[in-house]
C-alpha cells in the first residue's frame, strides 16, 4: 500500500479540523436549544422583550448616527466646521487632502465604502491646503494622513501609506483592519493579523507611524522631496 503523499496529509488535516469545527457549532447549538426546551413561558416572553429592547435601542442609536452624518463619507468646508463635526461624534476619521495629491483619490474610494459600512464612525475630508491652523496643530505634515479621533481628541494618526503595506494598491480590508487598532471603529476581525501579512509583496511587519517632519511645508506621501 502506497504511503500518503503531502498532499494527502495536508487534506486529511483539514478535514479532521473541519469536522471538529462542524461539532463544537452543534454542540453549542444543542445547548442553546436544550436551554430553550428548559424555560417556561414567562421566561420565553422576558427573553423575547430583552431583545426587543436590544434592537430598539439599536435602531435609535443608528438613527442618532445618521442624524449627525454618519454613514455617509462627505467633505467639510472648513476649519471651523471641523470642531464642531468632532464635538458632536464619539468616533471620528478626519482625511486631510489635497486635489492633486493622487494618493488622496485612492484614500477617497476605500473611506466611501467603509464610512457606509461602520455607521458608528463619523468619516470627514478637509482640504489641507485650506487648513493651515488645523495642519499645524495636529502636524500633519505629509498628505493623504487620517487623523483618528476618539471624544475630541486625536488618538492617532495613518500617515501616507506605510501601515497599509507600503503599496498603493492596499484593500479596504487593510485600512479597516489600521482602523481597527486605533479602536475608532468597531473591527471584529484579529487585530494581531494584518490583512497584508500573508501577502510577501506588501511586507510582513506593521510599521508604526513615519512621520516626515520637513519645517513649514506639506509633503505627498509619494513624493520624492526630502
Amino acid at each position: 500500500m502506497a504511503a500518503d503523499t503531502p498532499v494527502d496529509i495536508l487534506q486529511k488535516v483539514l478535514e479532521n479540523e473541519i469536522l471538529q469545527s462542524t461539532k463544537v457549532v452543534e454542540e453549542h447549538l444543542d445547548a442553546e436549544i436544550q436551554k430553550l426546551d428548559q424555560m417556561d413561558e414567562d421566561e420565553l416572553e422576558r427573553l423575547k422583550q430583552r431583545r426587543l429592547e436590544a434592537l430598539k435601542k439599536s435602531q435609535q442609536q443608528k438613527q442618532e448616527w445618521l442624524s449627525k452624518g454618519h454613514g455617509e463619507y462627505r467633505e467639510i468646508p472648513s476649519e471651523r466646521d471641523f470642531f464642531q463635526e468632532v464635538k458632536e461624534s464619539k468616533n471620528v476619521v478626519c482625511h486631510f487632502y489635497r486635489d492633486t495629491t493622487f494618493r488622496c483619490q485612492i484614500m477617497d474610494k476605500h473611506l466611501t465604502v467603509l464610512a457606509k459600512k461602520h455607521i458608528e464612525t463619523k468619516f470627514l475630508k478637509l482640504n489641507a491646503e485650506k487648513s493651515p491652523f488645523l495642519c499645524e496643530r495636529l502636524r500633519i505634515k505629509v498628505i493623504p494622513t487620517l487623523a483618528l479621533i476618539r471624544d475630541g481628541k486625536t488618538q492617532d494618526y495613518v500617515v501616507g501609506f506605510t501601515d497599509l503595506g507600503n503599496t498603493d494598491d492596499f484593500t479596504t480590508e487593510t485600512l479597516e483592519w489600521r482602523l481597527g487598532c486605533a479602536d475608532v471603529i468597531n473591527y471584529s476581525g484579529n487585530l494581531m493579523e494584518p490583512p497584508f501579512q500573508s501577502q510577501k509583496k506588501y511586507g510582513t511587519s506593521f510599521t508604526k507611524l513615519d512621520k516626515k517632519t520637513i519645517r513649514g511645508k506639506i509633503y505627498d506621501s509619494d513624493s520624492d522631496d526630502d
